[in-house]
């Protein structure tokens, strides 16, 4: 008589067999959370032996942080708010990342595209609201896009490192928009802050009902999504990734690299544009120098915490929102600076990146026993 018991000594070799088939499949799936959550999670703690040296205790900071980011429907929505223009200039990183290309310009496009926004709304002031905004987001995008584009023309022409060039970009993107606010574009009502003529009321983009967040959001959704779309579903996607792999082979079977890096470029540009837009006609309602809040910069932590992932933007973007918005709270609660959480993205970004020699050197994750 046979048993249809299993021996267990079977049990046991045959588990590990299917442990080990089950990690080298998803195992790189697993890296790309387990250690960004990591980095996270080490940062965190970083910052509170940080803030313990100031004589605050840490497990109030991480409670002060949590209510200020997500604990009321109010701190929600402007975690969110905060988060869509974060998704949007995380784009202008992750794009050009597919390509190989480390830009770092998405503050400057996304002045750029505030200014280039504005100026089509003050010159449409008698058109319908909805085609001033169309106008606006076409103008918006256009201005960043083709900002970045000249990033990527500098690359594929000149050989100018594309970092180096668009880091540079954003300060001549500040420059000419404090020489616009300040000169030809000023109202001249504006004394105390500099900024252009408001673009009015009407042509503001509202809130999603229900809430007090603004269209932005949903702006940044759909980018992001159509992101991954062009990126992992569409032959120029795959294309990008193939140069990105190596250039040298993509331009030995045929593929046009100099179309791709512009395009790309333009593409990236024109997300983070759309961003500058989003902040003048949903929260500034004109141009000034408060557009200048630092969201180019952070949307490059969120792109490479997300590992340059689209879709992985989105949480990520939401994360980095809610702790930018827990600042005032710890403020008023344990007396710390606002920029305080500026020196929390900070240790972040260093963890990120001191992470990034831990891929593909995890042995348990490969199947290996």
């Amino acid at each position: 008589m046979t048993s249809d018991v299993a021996d267990p000594a079977e049990v046991v070799g045959i588990a590990p067999a299917a442990d080990a088939g089950f990690l080298q499949r998803h195992g790189g799936t697993i890296e790309y959370v387990l250690i960004p959550g990591a980095a996270l999670v080490g940062a965190l703690a970083v910052f509170g032996v940080f803030v313990a040296l100031f004589g605050k205790n840490p497990l109030d900071l991480y409670f002060y942080m949590y209510q200020g980011a997500f604990g009321t429907w109010f701190s929600w929505q402007n975690t969110l708010t905060r988060a869509a223009p974060l998704i949007l200039t995380a784009l202008c990183t992750a794009l050009p990342a597919q390509l190989g290309m480390v830009i770092i310009g998405g503050e400057g496009a996304l002045l750029i595209g505030a200014l280039a926004a504005t100026s089509a709304a003050l010159a449409l002031q008698a058109m319908p609201p909805l085609a001033v905004q169309i106008a606006m987001v076409c103008a918006g995008m256009i201005g960043g896009g083709l900002w970045i584009m000249l990033s990527g023309g500098l690359r594929q022409y000149r050989g100018v490192n594309e970092t180096i060039s668009s880091l540079l970009l954003v300060y001549i993107a500040l420059a000419i928009l404090n020489r616009l606010v300040e000169g030809a574009m000023r109202d001249p009502a504006s004394l105390n802050k500099p900024s252009t003529r408001e673009i009015g009321a009407a042509n503001m983009i509202g809130s999603i009902p229900g809430t007090d967040v603004h269209w932005g959001l949903v702006f940044g959704l759909i980018a992001a999504v159509l992101s991954y779309i062009l990126i992992y579903h569409t032959t120029f996607g795959f294309a990008a990734r193939v140069a990105g792999g190596n250039i040298r082979a993509a331009k030995i079977v045929g593929l046009s690299v100099g179309k791709l890096i512009l395009t790309i470029c333009f593409l990236a540009g024109a997300s983070a544009g759309l961003a500058g837009m989003v902040e003048v006609a949903a929260v500034q309602g004109r141009t000034n120098a408060n557009l200048a809040a630092g969201y180019g910069f952070t949307g490059i932590l969120v792109a490479f915490l997300a590992r340059q992932n689209p879709l992985a933007i989105i949480p990520v973007a939401i994360l980095l929102g809610g702790i930018s918005a827990s600042g005032g709270l710890l403020q008023r609660r344990l007396g710390l600076p606002d920029a305080s959480v500026l020196v929390l993205q900070g240790i972040i970004f260093v963890f990120v990146l001191a992470s990034d020699a831990l891929y593909g050197r995890i042995g348990f994750l490969k199947g290996k026993s």
